[in-house]
């Protein structure tokens, strides 16, 4: 077989060809022709709807019960960190372990951190106590990570190119399948509402939705859709009511919203605690008490001890009552300063 002609220049010209110079080389990401390597990336956020899209333009995926990270492969090691920027390496040490041993030099890794239960859900609750509870010290054990979407790879940007582009490579770096510490949250291929009536069958918090030509934009701007069997938002703890049964015990818990810069009274939450969710808040309340209410009240509830509005649960509910309050709320559990949980927002999208 006759071998390939040698390659002839495209372009005669009068001067030499060169190729221009180089920037110079960082050191710190060897061998790779970069785009430098953002030291934090906003996360793209969710914009609830109550139904799925329709199109061939959206993808779906399973949604998650758990705690955003971003999961940052550097030449120098591994650093995880929370929504809110802060670095939780040290809290999930088998999610780090398994980051290391990724095949990639360079790498931003979205995804969950998330326990799942023997039924393979993911349960908001179970991840809490491996981390000790709000404000907890613990390393979580059991914890693992679903990737969903790759921000930077070797050297390169991906925040600009389409979902599916990410997509191909995030697949080739965690492939379906994988049973380790991190996993990929698959892309599932169904109608939008049948996906739904089935993760709503089985349990599931919901799904997600995504614009497969969409960049990955931060902030919640309605390229990334979350639909949600049962409804779930977090609340300021701005009071509580004592038990009559037992003067140190707590009957329900008082919530709030935000509405602009006020806060408003939603109503209150008695079912959903643990014997070991008494106690975790029993251990905070004391020392946020108050003598009047943060916010207008006009109740009729007994025994209520108010509270400084510092405290952030997560509640599921089914519906709001034509007064405004949460209609059959159940208690999940505090959210993480760290995990930078955003407060219900009465007339928000």
């Amino acid at each position: 077989m006759a071998k390939s002609p040698p390659s002839k220049p495209l372009l005669t010209v009068e001067k030499p060809v060169r190729s221009r110079p180089r920037k110079p080389r960082d050191p710190a990401q060897p061998n790779l022709p970069l785009d430098p390597m953002p030291d934090r990336v906003e996360p793209c956020l969710a914009l609830l709807k109550p139904r799925p899209p329709k199109g061939p333009q959206w993808a779906f995926e399973v949604k998650w019960d758990g705690y955003r990270l971003a999961v940052h492969i550097e030449p120098t090691g591994v650093r995880i960190l929370t929504r809110g920027g802060h670095d939780w390496s040290h809290r999930f040490p088998l999610i780090e372990a398994a980051a290391r041993a990724l095949p990639v030099t360079t790498a931003i890794v979205d995804g969950e951190a998330v326990v799942l239960d023997e039924r393979g859900r993911s349960d908001f609750g179970l991840l809490q106590q491996s981390l000790g509870g709000r404000g907890g010290k613990k390393i979580s054990s059991d914890a693992i990570f679903m990737a969903f979407d790759l921000l930077y790879f070797d050297g390169h940007d991906l925040t600009k190119s389409e979902l599916d582009v990410r997509r191909h490579l995030l697949e080739d770096l965690v492939p379906a399948g994988r049973q380790g510490d991190i996993r990929l949250s698959e892309e599932i291929e169904a109608d939008g509402d049948q996906l739904l009536a089935s993760a709503c069958e089985h349990g599931l918090e919901g799904i997600i939705a995504k614009r497969r030509d969409a960049p990955y934009r931060s902030g919640r701007l309605g390229d990334w859709l979350k639909i949600k069997c049962v409804q779930s938002n977090s609340f300021f703890v701005v009071g509580y009511e004592r038990s009559a049964a037992a003067r140190r015990q707590m009957a329900s818990l008082l919530l709030a919203a935000r509405m602009g810069d006020d806060l408003v009274y939603v109503g209150s939450v008695g079912t959903g605690f643990k014997e070991s969710d008494i106690s975790e808040l029993r251990g905070m309340i004391d020392t946020i008490t108050r003598k009047t209410p943060p916010l207008p009240y006009s109740g009729a509830r007994k025994n209520v001890i108010w509270l400084q509005p510092t405290l952030i649960a997560e509640i599921e509910y089914r519906a709001w009552t034509e007064d405004g309050k949460l209609r059959h709320a159940s208690y999940k559990g505090l959210r993480e300063e760290q995990d930078s949980a955003v407060v219900y927002e009465i007339g928000a999208a």
